[in-house]
Formats: C-alpha cells, sequence, structure tokens
C-alpha cells in the first residue's frame, strides 16, 4: 500500500518500525506485568504496542478505537458506536465478508468485537502461522469498510433483535433507566446499545453512519496490540506494510459535552411485568479513571471493602439476615465521570426500605469511618494477586492490555494503577468518599412487578443516615485417581472432580446434589464460617467454587503457589469437614429456588429455552431436570438430605483431582493427604439414560410476557467424545453453526442475509451459559447428547417462519452434505481452533479431567488426529445416519402463544417482511421457505405457563 505522506515522514515511521528493538519497554522491579513490550507510533498516529508473552503457538490481536456511546452527542442517533461493532464485518470491495469469515476460518481464529462506554475494540486469537493474513484482514477492513443501504438496513434490524434479546433482563432495564436519569447531557446517559427508539429508526440513518464511522475511525485513535508467539521484528514491519497509510490527522471533530453538577437527591421506580425479585440500587457519583489519581482507584477498593462479599454489608444482608440474595457494586472505569452503583436483590418487597437503608449507611460509614491499615492492606493484595491469576493465556493477557491502554494508548497504563495503588492511604479512601458521597449526587433505582412499601422512594438526608458498623472482625466465629500437569505458571488451580451430580439427586428432591456442592462451597467448614473464609482468602485472591452438571461435580481452587499453605488449610476443611449449619442451609436452599425461579425461569428466555429442550427430551430420565432442580424438589430438600449425599457421593472412589500450575511438592502432599481423609466409598453407578426421539415435530410453547420469541429445537444422538462420529459430527456442526461465530451458515441465512435476529448456532454437546461465554465450561462431560439448534430470539412475527429457515437450512445439509471447499475451510478451522478452546489454564485442566472420564487421551492431540485422518464422505456419512430435519422437540418462549400455535398447526404460509430491498432470489427463496410444510399436530403442541415451568 502507497504512503502518501512525505517521504521524511515514511523514512522515519519505517526506521522506528523496523528498528524497534532498541525501544522495548522491560518489565521493572514493582510491575504487575512481567512482560517486556515494544511500543511504537507511526506517522499517521497508529499506536503498535507488541508483547512477546511466551506461550506458544498461538496470537492475539487487539484493536481498541476510542469510540463508545460517550462519543454518540447528537440527539437521536444513539447505538451508532455498538452498531460499528457489527458493520464491521460487511466487508470491502477487495474482501468480502464470506472472504474475512473464510480467511479467519482458516487461521482456526476466534474473533469478535465489542462496545463499551468509551471504546470499541475488535480482536481474534489464532495460529501464529497466519500472522500477516490477519493484520491484513483487519487493515483493509479498517480502510475500507463497505456497505450498502440494504446491508445496513439488514444489521439495524440485528441490532434491534439484540436489544430485544436483552430486555428479558429487569437489570438491563433497571440501569438503563437510571442512567438515563441520572445525567443530564452527557452522553452516558443512555447505555451502550442505546435507547430504543434510536435503535428502530436505525433503518433511516444510513447516511449518517458514513458521517461517524469518518469521525472516528481514525488511526490517531487506534491502537493495535499483538500479543503471544511474535517478536516485534515480525510485527513491526506488517504494520507498517498494511496500515501505514491510513489517513489521519485533524483536532477532534466534535467536543463530548460536560456533565453539570448532579441536583439530587433523586428516585426513579421502573415497574416491571414479568416475575421478577424486586431490585434495589443506589448509586453516586464517581471520578474517571486515571492510573496515577488517588481517587480513581480509591474508588475501587471502596467497592470491595464495604460492598463486596467479604464486607459486613454482604455479610448481614445476604448470609446473616438474608433479605437479599445478590448483592453487585459496580465501578465502571470511564473516561469522563461516571456513576457507582450497589444494587441488590431483595427477596421480599416490604424489605426494600431496610435495604436500602443498610446499603444508604455503608456509604456513610465510608464518608466517617477509617479503613483499618490491615483491611486496607488485604484488599491490595487482593487486586495484586487477581490481576497476577488472570495472566494464563495470551488472551486474557491481551485483553487486559486492550482495556486499559485504550485510555492513553500505552502499555504503561496498568503498571501505574498498580503502582498508585500500593500508595494508597486509609485517608485516600475517607477523603475520596467525601468528596463523591453526598445528597445532590445521591440516586435511588428500583424495579419490581409488585408495589413496593410507599416510603422506598422518600430519601432520607445523609446526614441522617446512622453509618453502618463495618470492618467486622473475621475471627469472630475406592482411591481416588491424580491428573497433573506441572507448568511454570504461578498460579495453581486444583479440581476436585466428583463422578455424581444432578441426575443422582432422588426422586421427589431435585436439586440435591447441587444444594450439597453449595453447601460445600458456600457455607464454611466446621471450624470456620463462610465470612471467616471470605475473609482470609480475600488478600490472597483465593477462590474456591463448585460447578454441578448431569454427571459431574468439580469443586475448583486457585491460589498463586506463594499461599498454598494457608489456602489449603482454609479451604481442604470445607470439603473434608464441612459446616452444615442451619442458616446457612436457609440461605442457600433460597438462592437455589431464586435461581431456578428468577434467574433462570424469569430473567432469561433463551437460557430458560435451550434448558427445557434438555428436560423435554430427556424426561423420565435421570437428565430430566435442570441441575439447579425442581422448585418442588428444593422445597422438599432438608439439611439431613444434604448431609447424607455429601457423605456417600463425595468418597474417594467417586474422585479423581486435576493440577496444574507451578505447584510446590509440599502443596501435592497436603492435597493428596486431604484426598485420604473422606470416605472411601463405594463408587457411585452411573445413571441409565435412554433417551426418546420424536416422531415429527413436538413443541411446548412457554407463555411469558415477554417483547421477543426465543427458540430452541433438537433431538437426543449417540455421539459424545468417545465416538467414532464426534469429529466429524463437529465438523458439521461448526459448519451449520459454529456458536457465537458469523461464519456459520444459519448466522449467514438468518442474521446476516435476512437481518431477523441476533445469532443462530448449532450444538452437538451441552452449552449451559452459552448466552455469557464464547467457549463451554469444562467437567459438563455426559453420557448422552443432543443436536441443538439455538435461535436467538426474533420479534414474534418472524418466529414461525424463522423455525421453517432454520429447518429447511438443516434439512438441505443433511441431504446435499458439504462439498470439498466447506469441508477442508471447516476442518482447518476446527484444527486450530482446538488450541484456541483450550488456551486458559483452567480449560486445559478441565479437559484434561474430561478426557479421563471419557477415556480418549489428551483433547487437543484427540481432536486434531481425528481431524486430520476424517474425509467428506465420513462427515456425509456421519450427518445423513444421525441428523434429522423432520423428527423434532422444539422449545418456543412467547408471550402470544395460542396465536402462534395456531400459525404452527394451520401451516399457513409466513411471509417476512424487509425495511430494504432484498435481492430476488432471496425474495424467491422466502416465498419458497415460506410455504414450506412442518406438519405439525395440532396435539403436538403444547402451551405452558411460565409459572408451570421446572415446578415439579
Amino acid at each position: 500500500m502507497r504512503r502518501t505522506t512525505p517521504s521524511f515522514v515514511v523514512t522515519a515511521a519505517l526506521a522506528a518500525a523496523l528498528w524497534a528493538p532498541a525501544l522495548p519497554t522491560r518489565a521493572q522491579s514493582g510491575d504487575i506485568l512481567p512482560f517486556k513490550s515494544t511500543e511504537t507510533t507511526l506517522a499517521n498516529g497508529l499506536k503498535v504496542i507488541v508483547v512477546p508473552t511466551g506461550f506458544p503457538n498461538l496470537v492475539n490481536i487487539q484493536i481498541p478505537v476510542q469510540v463508545g456511546s460517550r462519543n454518540e452527542i447528537e440527539p437521536g442517533k444513539t447505538g451508532f458506536a455498538h452498531f460499528f461493532e457489527h458493520l464491521m464485518f460487511r466487508g470491502t470491495p477487495t474482501t468480502p465478508a464470506d472472504t474475512f469469515r473464510d480467511t479467519m476460518a482458516k487461521a482456526g481464529a476466534r474473533d469478535n468485537a465489542g462496545t463499551g462506554n468509551d471504546r470499541t475494540t475488535y480482536y481474534a486469537t489464532f495460529a501464529k502461522e497466519h500472522l500477516e493474513s490477519i493484520v491484513a484482514l483487519y487493515a483493509d477492513m479498517f480502510q475500507h469498510l463497505d456497505y450498502s443501504e440494504a446491508d445496513f438496513k439488514t444489521e439495524a434490524r440485528a441490532v434491534l433483535g439484540e436489544y430485544n434479546k436483552n430486555s428479558a433482563d429487569p437489570t438491563q432495564k433497571l440501569f438503563e433507566v437510571m442512567r438515563d436519569s441520572f445525567y443530564r447531557v452527557h452522553p452516558y446517559k443512555h447505555t451502550t446499545m442505546g435507547f430504543v427508539a434510536d435503535i428502530e429508526n436505525m433503518p433511516a440513518q444510513y447516511e449518517y453512519s458514513k458521517l461517524f464511522f469518518q469521525r472516528w475511525y481514525r488511526p490517531q485513535y487506534t491502537t493495535i496490540i499483538v500479543a503471544g508467539d511474535v517478536t516485534p521484528q515480525q510485527v513491526l514491519p506488517l504494520v507498517e506494510k498494511y496500515w501505514g497509510g491510513w489517513q489521519g490527522g485533524g483536532p477532534p471533530p466534535v467536543k463530548i459535552p460536560a456533565e453539570p453538577p448532579p441536583t439530587g437527591p433523586r428516585y426513579v421506580h421502573v415497574p416491571w411485568t414479568g416475575e421478577t425479585l424486586p431490585y434495589v440500587s443506589v448509586g453516586f457519583p464517581q471520578p474517571a479513571f486515571v492510573e496515577t489519581s488517588r481517587e480513581s482507584l480509591a474508588i475501587g477498593l471502596i467497592s470491595a471493602l464495604y460492598f463486596g462479599q467479604t464486607s459486613e454489608l454482604y455479610r448481614r444482608l445476604v448470609v446473616r439476615e438474608q433479605m437479599v440474595d445478590e448483592l453487585t457494586v459496580s465501578v465502571p472505569s470511564t473516561v469522563d465521570p461516571s456513576l457507582m452503583t450497589v444494587t441488590a436483590r431483595v427477596k421480599k418487597p416490604a424489605d426494600t426500605v431496610a435495604v436500602r437503608d443498610g446499603i444508604l449507611a455503608t456509604f456513610v460509614a465510608a464518608r466517617e469511618s477509617i479503613v483499618p491499615a490491615q483491611q486496607l492492606a488485604d484488599a491490595k493484595a487482593h487486586e495484586r494477586y487477581t490481576f497476577s491469576r488472570s495472566l494464563d493465556s495470551t488472551e486474557r493477557i491481551a485483553t487486559s492490555l486492550a482495556f486499559s491502554a485504550s485510555f492513553r494508548r500505552t502499555y504503561e497504563t496498568l503498571n501505574n494503577r498498580y503502582r498508585t495503588l500500593d500508595t494508597l492511604q486509609p485517608a485516600d479512601l475517607q477523603n475520596t468518599a467525601r468528596k463523591y458521597f453526598s445528597d445532590p449526587g445521591l440516586i435511588v433505582t428500583t424495579l419490581s412487578k409488585d408495589p413496593l412499601p410507599p416510603e422506598i422512594g422518600r430519601l432520607p438526608p445523609l446526614a441522617s443516615v446512622k453509618p453502618s458498623a463495618v470492618f467486622a472482625s473475621a475471627a469472630d466465629g475406592g482411591q481416588p485417581r491424580f491428573v497433573i500437569q506441572k507448568s511454570v505458571l504461578p498460579q495453581v488451580n486444583v479440581k476436585w472432580l466428583f463422578t455424581v451430580g444432578s441426575g443422582h439427586d432422588p426422586m421427589g428432591k431435585e436439586g440435591l446434589a447441587a444444594l450439597a456442592a453449595a453447601m460445600i462451597a458456600k457455607a464454611g467448614s466446621a471450624a470456620m464460617t463462610i465470612d471467616q473464609i471470605d475473609a482470609v482468602l480475600y488478600p490472597m485472591a483465593g477462590s474456591f467454587t463448585a460447578l454441578v452438571d448431569k454427571e459431574m461435580t468439580t469443586f475448583t481452587g486457585s491460589i498463586n503457589r506463594e499461599l498454598w499453605n494457608p489456602f489449603l488449610t482454609t479451604v481442604l476443611p470445607q470439603l473434608v469437614e464441612p459446616g452444615f449449619r442451619e442458616d446457612d442451609f436457609r440461605r442457600l436452599k433460597e438462592a437455589q429456588l431464586n435461581a431456578l425461579v428468577h434467574d433462570l425461569r424469569s430473567d432469561n428466555e433463551e437460557e430458560l429455552g435451550r434448558e427445557r429442550l434438555q428436560t423435554n427430551i430427556f424426561r423420565g430420565t435421570p437428565y430430566g431436570h435442570v441441575a439447579l432442580g425442581t422448585v418442588a424438589g428444593i422445597n422438599a430438600i432438608t439439611l439431613d438430605d444434604v448431609k447424607q449425599f455429601a457423605k456417600s457421593m463425595y468418597t474417594q472412589a467417586n474422585l479423581t483431582v486435576g493440577v496444574n500450575g507451578a505447584a510446590p511438592d509440599g502443596m501435592l502432599g497436603e492435597i493428596r493427604a486431604g484426598a485420604a481423609k473422606l470416605p472411601a466409598g463405594p463408587a457411585a453407578a452411573r445413571v441409565r439414560i435412554e433417551a426418546r426421539r420424536a416422531e415429527g415435530i413436538e413443541v411446548e410453547i412457554l407463555e411469558k410476557d415477554t417483547r421477543a420469541t426465543a427458540i430452541s429445537f433438537g433431538f437426543p444422538i449417540e455421539v459424545t467424545r468417545s465416538h467414532p462420529d464426534f469429529a466429524a459430527l463437529s465438523v458439521a456442526r461448526a459448519w451449520l453453526g459454529e456458536h457465537r461465530l458469523g461464519s456459520g451458515r444459519l448466522f449467514q441465512r438468518i442474521r446476516e442475509i435476512r437481518g431477523i435476529n441476533y445469532g443462530d448456532y448449532a450444538y452437538i454437546e451441552a452449552f449451559p451459559r452459552g448466552m455469557f461465554q464464547f467457549f463451554p465450561d469444562p467437567n459438563i462431560a455426559r453420557q448422552r447428547q443432543i443436536f441443538e439448534i439455538w435461535i436467538r430470539p426474533v420479534v414474534p412475527v418472524n418466529a414461525h417462519m424463522t423455525l421453517r429457515i432454520a429447518t429447511h437450512e438443516l434439512e438441505r445439509m443433511i441431504d446435499e452434505g458439504l462439498t470439498d471447499e466447506q469441508f477442508e475451510t471447516t476442518r482447518n478451522y476446527l484444527t486450530n481452533n482446538v488450541y484456541v478452546m483450550t488456551a486458559r489454564q483452567d480449560e486445559q485442566l478441565g479437559y484434561a479431567l474430561d478426557s479421563e472420564w471419557y477415556g480418549i487421551g489428551e483433547f487437543t492431540s484427540f481432536m486434531r488426529d481425528a481431524l486430520q485422518r476424517l474425509t467428506v464422505q465420513q462427515v456425509n456419512a456421519a450427518i445423513r445416519k444421525h441428523l434429522t430435519a423432520r423428527d423434532l422437540s422444539v422449545v418456543i418462549v412467547t408471550k402470544d402463544a395460542a396465536g402462534l400455535k395456531q400459525a404452527l398447526v394451520s401451516d399457513a404460509p409466513s411471509p417476512i417482511k424487509y425495511d430494504g430491498d432484498k435481492p430476488p432470489s432471496l425474495l424467491a427463496e422466502d416465498k419458497a421457505i415460506g410455504a414450506r410444510k412442518l406438519s405439525i399436530a395440532a396435539d403436538k403442541v403444547t402451551v405452558t405457563p411460565i409459572s408451570d415451568v421446572f415446578a415439579n
């Protein structure tokens, strides 16, 4: 690419790039980042940061652009920063969207983008030999983005689909209203998604979208971070080659309005029509993030010490008095001053005033009290160790850098932040609290379905609030198998995996396995209460958590190797000498019930539909209920049930222990000694699973008050990782719809071409919490799996048509199979992507334990070998053998259940209307698919009120 800048500038830029080894930033004593970096600024203002991480084979590129919702200043034009997160993948004149996806697939890459208040970041993790092609690909995308008005309108509807998807979560609406009420002129007034009216009007804003792009997508606002198995000598010439001609310069195109001083206090209530527990959120202004600012770092420590899980407020509201089942604090790092919030989900409406006053009293305590020196030291240690433990993969290292470096576009932001953190004194926290926690800045927001006490809206002056007591002393109160993965990483992960899970729940006490695990991980040991344990683990950033699935329960501990002794002394007794206190039992039982009824059933249509599909397919088997249980089952469980389950199931015979990281020999010995204290056995029998495949299409419609319609469908398959056809079906699944990627056939035909929704994916293994993460958690191994297609929420009028499109595409794949080119592209992607799937320390250990369970050997080698031997003929044979588009179980979550049932049973054509013009070929295809007969009998369609779901 030719440069248009003067020749002397070109020479200087090339010299900076080619001789970058003379410019590295070396890790200094006290730095939080242990890497050497190289920083270079090209003549056009583009910043380049190269970080060799020491992790082999993989490279991660992060491209943060200093444009977010903060930059959306014109009325009626919000959401465009987020919109370009979507539009950027529409292609260029030389690289259409399908070429972009093909290039990523050949690199085995996982790529995506994310938008926040102040930045939009594009990123990918890929095999190192594809460095040049990825650098060139992003350079073309940034400099030559091209999209038609029709493409723009299609993507606008996908963005609306994303907003509709989020609309099921009451907290999304809560914070949307809170921000709109708190800010008067600053663009933080709207969320990253934008105001819904603006989103609905986006199809009419094609010309403005070009102006927005021209304003902000410029080199002087952009940073390229390349981390992993690279050197500066490899990276910098490539960036200069492909990015050096990008034109920059000029002053900022618009001025971001400054928010005037607040004039509160204010109270706002959000009515909610669906089932939910009440929410109370208390907010105050907070300073902008500046890495050398004592105020901006003090706010973060205040949030942890006064409102975190080791705080006295948390212990009182959640653990002791049990008025609240969730207490969260948000302290966003933002370019401009923003809003700190503390949010509680309250169990009873009558308690909302007491909870609000408890939160306010804690804010007052932050103003009036001095943090003890030891608590402050513990909080600093927790911050450092928590960050250090996150540096376990190239991707996570680069992600941390991308966020922090986007403020000043420098690697040193994180090091400076932690240097400043070390200097904070107790007085800094009090001075910051006194400055920002005042009556004019207070905003209280509530959300509920049922009426709240009238006094909730009468906010007391802070001067009249008695500060709460804080900083209470924590001192008040067969043979297992081992899998050891030695490495140089200082963070040590330990997994105690028991081959028991919700499939072992007794009939009538569904949820017992989950509740028993919670009592181990979240209820303390015989010697220590959970708040005492949290206080010990906090300064060392240690964790001990539980995960329960159908046939596995995994307890995971993580700690820096230097602190292994006090860590194991604290957490091992939770496993071998649990506390089993009655008050903890009541608290955790109620929390589990709320997680089932509210978090899953009421607040999340997507996960609800997917989990309901699993239970429907496996009805009558031990897999026939979600891991959380049923409402009736949870209510029937007693503390004695929990004790008996733990005694009989958490045995040496059921246990495999995994350890990775630089674990000292003494630590390994202590882990072995602790395992020996468990009951010896016997081993629990594997549950028997016989799933029934539907004959024809069976539909359950979950009737719920919601603005969008979520669809999941599938059927049982016998293929698991140990089956000969696993690699073949993996290729078919990835081609049809890889999770959260735009290259899949379903994504292309439903979301990209038609703009119907936010995404569409296929699965051959269970993937709980799929809407929250890119990769599945390990330790979800199962004897039986289902083939599943997940259709993310659509506008209700398009539900029937979308189901037809998805089944049409599935049937087409079964009938026609994959071509040689499709097979090779997808296989190459999976061959490289297997490293990305297992890039993190926890994933490597988890997959190793799963491989032990399946009996297949090390996962990455197993998959790469199987893929290498695979042929397209084997893939197509496996598709025809295991898949169907006619015998399906379908779960749909929607408001107008009766209307949808009538449409499905009538089998009448289902037309679709577009905002923009579409090619005649697509319209003809729509007409044919819209008339596709699904042949769903009336007696095969069941309507279930949402209140009955997971009840028994």
